[in-house]
């Protein structure tokens, strides 16, 4: 019957390749978004965004994405949230045909001819967008620079690994221990392990910044853990650095073999996300990718939470400070610190005098003048 009804048609096929989960982490501080009014106003890259997940989705059925609001005071889910139930759907999700929604003839919300996992998408992000920046106290719009980048990081970090591991038992693979067994010549890698029929799911994050990463010096340390652990699972993070400075999210790109880009002109953030950040990790193998050389690898103090170019690190914990702690203890493991002779005075040697040559008479000798040479 299978060459009659075509089920093999709606079978998944051997040669498929894996699905794209692709997670944004989108920077909603207010303050900083208010600095680029008059270039790109906030509205218009949140729908830039929307275009951008709709062409992810569209290049595989079985695609998937997830947002990320990395807000001034909190980290929260954008997409996927819990089913939106609205009015004229049944007790299982499903839109009510008994009953119009609207005018005659329309889908929910005038949507009509939309494609289902588009408009579920913009609807969620739309709305938890609009609530959490109604939610924001009126003190910190102005007074408050920094992002929760660390939290919005360990959130994506923690769906990358569910649906990793959900898509793995679907699908009679090994499950995420597969892709915690490559060794270090395979970390950062941006090709993909195949572990069954059908591959692992290939997972990567795009964090859309405006934030100065200077103001985030606190967050230094879970930070560098989310990188590390990107660069264990082989999860690439590319940026997307519409303005301010990116000392740790150009490591971030960096270590992970992400791609990294500073918009000189945030306008064309569109084109931007489409060429440069749509292609997954397979395509990108066949893509001559943007490179940056000059990436800060700076640091930020265990003391004071600031970015040093010099400091002094704990041989134990590896800690760094900006001066030596007090009394010489490391304020992260408590280990002694040999500081030696550090801040000591350097001791001053007085010179030896040269002694003169005495004549045969006792008197001191005088130097001859070096005589003039004749014609």
């Amino acid at each position: 019957m299978n060459p009659i009804d075509a089920t093999e048609h709606y079978e998944t096929s051997a040669h498929d390749p894996a699905p794209s989960l692709l997670t944004i982490i989108l920077d909603t501080n207010p303050h900083a978004w208010s600095l680029l009014e008059s270039s790109l106003p906030f509205s218009q890259a949140v729908a830039n965004i929307l275009v951008f997940l709709n062409a992810h989705l569209a290049c595989n059925y079985a695609n998937e994405v997830a947002v990320v609001a990395s807000h001034n005071h909190q980290a929260s889910w954008l997409y996927p949230t819990e089913t939106h139930r609205g009015k004229g759907t049944d007790t299982d999700g499903d839109v009510s045909m008994n009953q119009n929604n609207g005018q005659d003839g329309q889908a929910p919300n005038g949507q009509v001819n939309k494609y289902e996992p588009f408009r579920v998408v913009e609807e969620q992000v739309t709305r938890n967008l609009r609530q959490l920046l109604d939610s924001t106290p009126a003190s910190t719009l102005t007074s408050t620079t920094s992002t929760m980048m660390a939290g919005a990081l360990t959130l994506a970090l923690s769906h990358i690994n569910r649906r990793a591991i959900a898509w793995s038992e679907a699908h009679g693979g090994a499950g995420d221990a597969s892709r915690a067994s490559g060794d270090a010549t395979t970390m950062g890698y941006s090709g993909s392990k195949e572990t069954g029929p059908e591959g692992e799911l290939q997972s990567r994050i795009l964090v859309v910044s405006v934030s100065s990463s200077t103001d985030s010096a606190h967050q230094y340390i879970p930070i560098m853990n989310g990188i590390f652990a990107c660069q264990r699972l082989r999860i690439p993070i590319d940026v997307c650095k519409l303005s301010g400075d990116a000392v740790f999210l150009q490591q971030a790109s960096d270590a992970t073999r992400g791609v990294y880009m500073a918009l000189s002109e945030p306008r064309g953030l569109l084109q931007y996300l489409m060429m440069a950040f749509l292609p997954d990790q397979r395509s990108r193998k066949h893509l001559v990718l943007p490179t940056r050389v000059d990436v800060d690898f700076r640091a930020a103090c265990f003391c004071h939470r600031r970015v040093v170019d010099v400091g002094f690190v704990c041989s134990i914990c590896l800690s760094i400070f900006c001066e030596p702690p007090e009394n010489g203890d490391c304020l992260t493991c408590g280990t002694h610190l040999e500081m030696g002779d550090y801040g000591a005075k350097p001791a001053v040697v007085a010179r030896k005098k040269k002694k003169k040559k005495a004549r045969p008479n006792g008197t001191a000798a005088t130097p001859t003048p070096t005589p003039t040479p004749g014609p």
